[in-house]
């Protein structure tokens, strides 16, 4: 295969001595929604499978709670519940009995969805609402013991092994640190003392489980805590956990109440694969590395450079479930990148709802989303080669429709080409390569630098035409609005006209954010820059403090333009941005001194600036630049046109609703549309 040749690594065994994986490609754990859905046990099973028939050499379950007291929901702790995970691993089975499948082991601890959430002390987390019980002798000892039945339990059901989770702020981190463990008996104290619960938790899980069984541990490599551990502790947990009796050292970079980014688009490729390399160095079985490693060439650089000896993809296996296939098959230019958005992942898994995603809406809905081949083909129009149109048009073509794509640009994109130039954004030109990709793969008729009119379209005799034609900015009715000191957030964007040293952005939603990031940025985007990005994050990858980033500060370049945020509703500014990643954003402008005003009423725009409210009191910003992010309006005149005129029009994407600029709806709702014709 061509892809052996370009990756030897990515594509070489690993012998662990009583088992092999058939190559270094991962599936990472991530919870899905599934594991507490009706039918989800069956759901999984096909979202599993279709990953495994992609050539993935290892899976890894969402997290499952060996306990009531440990739990978001699912747990392992019964011979029922263990029956339900065969049809899991049956499935997996079934489809490619070399690849393995290990069920991930994760107890909430203080994080945990529990009436009676527990941990070594009664220290409530920063993120959590509840209170929890600092363990008894009693208590530590029940949960010894259910981690071990637990792994029993997987065993029972069918796994190749179990990864159980020591980061993230979930119980076992919480017993490293002394922030959160205030204990004075042998479970508290020194950080040997400190250490001892999940030292003991893998003894005990291989006592039960038997020398011939994937034990691995996900080790805080660099916590991201002010007072975190220390690099010397990270080694010595390591090597402790390796003496009794993991198989793998699995790192992890994060706690979730970190102040740092470790996972949006704004992080590096790759950025903390190198501390991996440093941890491998110290012990003596295989390690994992994560976080942001998207594409084949950036797996395999990091398993040559020696960082790691496996690579953990979660999210880019939601992305392309054929990820791994397609890049042994020399197809990589195929493969639907992950962006790293997390709108339709994370996003979900943090607020309760079903993890899809914005690129690929079929991820774990594979038994709901089918694109099967059409028994009846028909020529259809697609008009707008945006989001929604490039969704609809890709899954039709794939059917076997013939489609004709119209776009007025003479690029495609939509809106996907402002996404692209804004900073920490740049992996939409990824998604853009993909739908260019799969144009020419299935034969899409692409017509740019054409305005298809409803003649044209009536007369050319389509089965089926499909309005994607997107929205255009709201303009406000406001005095002064066309004064030319004001410009639309696309111009902005684009850079089609010049933006001053002060600027007022009305409007504080997704695109606000945008355009503040736009306009502020100097010098190369931290997203392609790790040392940028360690810098503008107060990271210190060299010398390691504690949690990487205890008495670093971060130094952020700064342009030199102030600029207001503006915000009608008396809401916090930024409320409505994504649950994993709108914290990181609001900092970054922060940082960079923009004043975020909530609670605005527009007066009036003239020569002397933005005329405003507050609470009642005038207010005057003298600005010379007045960028308008006041929403958007639906562009329908040509779905209007075509009313009566043909039989068969459907309207998607921004043009059927535009609210925000929303890919993930415009492709799940093409997506949906397109499987259905």
């Amino acid at each position: 295969m061509i892809g052996e040749e370009r990756y030897p690594h990515l594509f070489s065994p690993l012998d662990l001595g009583f088992t092999t994986i058939k190559n270094r490609a991962i599936m990472g754990s991530m919870h899905t929604g599934l594991e507490e859905a009706e039918n989800g046990f069956e759901r999984m099973a096909e979202y599993f499978a279709e990953r495994a028939r992609g050539g993935v050499g290892m899976i890894i379950t969402g997290g499952i709670s060996p306990n009531e007291e440990g739990g978001f929901g699912a747990k392992l702790a019964t011979a029922d519940e263990a029956r339900q995970h065969r049809i899991v691993t049956d499935a997996v089975r079934a489809a490619d009995p070399d690849v393995k499948i290990c069920l991930q082991i994760l107890h909430g601890g203080p994080l945990a969805f529990a009436e009676h959430a527990v941990a070594p002390s009664a220290v409530k987390s920063r993120i959590s609402p509840t209170m929890p019980t600092a363990l008894d002798e009693a208590g530590i000892e029940k949960q010894l013991s259910d981690f071990a039945s637990c792994a029993s339990r997987a065993k029972e059901a069918g796994y190749d092994g179990v990864e159980i989770i020591g980061s993230a702020g979930y119980l076992l981190s919480t017993f490293l640190v002394e922030k959160t463990n205030q204990r004075t008996d042998r479970w508290g104290g020194c950080y040997e003392n400190r250490m001892r619960f999940p030292v003991e938790v893998v003894r005990r899980v291989r006592e039960a489980v038997g020398e011939e069984f994937i034990v691995i541990f996900r080790i805080a490599a660099m916590d991201m805590l002010q007072g975190g551990m220390s690099w010397d502790e990270v080694v010595q947990l390591g090597k402790a956990i390796e003496e009794v009796g993991a198989s793998i050292i699995s790192t992890h970079f994060t706690w979730h109440e970190s102040a740092v980014p470790t996972i949006s688009t704004r992080v590096p490729r790759a950025a903390f694969a190198r501390v991996t390399g440093r941890l491998s160095k110290e012990l003596g079985i295989p390690t994992i590395t994560s976080n942001r490693i998207n594409m084949p060439d950036v797996a395999e650089n990091v398993l040559a450079e020696g960082h790691a000896d496996l690579v953990s993809m979660a999210r880019p296996m939601l992305a392309d479930s054929e990820f791994v296939k397609k890049a042994r098959e020399g197809r990589e230019d195929e493969i639907n990148t992950c962006i790293a958005c997390n709108q339709a992942c994370l996003d979900h898994t943090f607020t309760g709802r079903e993890v899809s995603c914005l690129v690929n809406p079929r991820a774990c809905h594979e038994t709901l989303l089918k694109y099967e081949p059409t028994t009846a083909p028909k020529r259809i129009a697609v008009v707008g080669a945006g989001p929604a149109g490039l969704g609809f048009a890709t899954v039709a073509a794939q059917r076997g429709h013939t489609v004709t794509l119209f776009d007025s640009a003479s690029e495609i994109g939509g809106q996907f080409n402002l996404a692209k130039r804004v900073p920490g954004k740049e992996e939409f030109y990824e998604t853009l390569r993909y739908y260019a990709r799969m144009i020419e793969v299935l034969n899409i008729d692409l017509q740019l630098n054409t305005r298809a009119t409803a003649t044209q379209l009536h007369d050319s005799n389509f089965d089926q035409i499909v309005i994607a034609t997107g929205v255009e900015p709201r303009i406000p009715e406001l005095e002064g609005i066309d004064h030319p000191m004001v410009i639309n957030y696309i111009d902005a964007i684009m850079g089609h006209k010049p933006v001053g040293k002060k600027v007022a952005i009305m409007g504080a939603g997704g695109i606000g954010f945008d355009v503040a990031e736009v306009i502020l940025h100097k010098g190369t985007s931290a997203a392609l820059d790790i040392n940028v990005f360690a810098r503008e994050w107060g990271i210190d990858f060299e010398r390691h403090p504690r949690g990487g980033v205890t008495g670093v500060e971060p130094v952020v370049e700064k342009a030199d333009r102030e600029v207001f945020l503006l915000q009608r509703k008396s809401t916090r500014i930024g409320r409505e941005l994504g649950k994993t990643t709108g914290w990181t954003h609001r900092m970054a402008l922060a940082r960079r001194d923009v004043k975020m005003i909530n609670g605005v009423d527009y007066q009036k725009i003239d020569d002397d600036g933005l005329h405003i409210t507050i609470d009642g009191k005038s207010q005057l910003l003298e600005v010379d630049t007045v960028v308008v992010c006041a929403g958007q309006l639906p562009l329908r005149a040509l779905y209007d046109e075509l009313q009566g005129r043909h039989p068969n029009v459907s309207l998607v994407g921004g043009a059927y609703e535009a609210v925000e600029l929303d890919a993930k709806q415009a492709i799940n709702q093409s997506s949906y549309l397109a499987a259905a014709v």
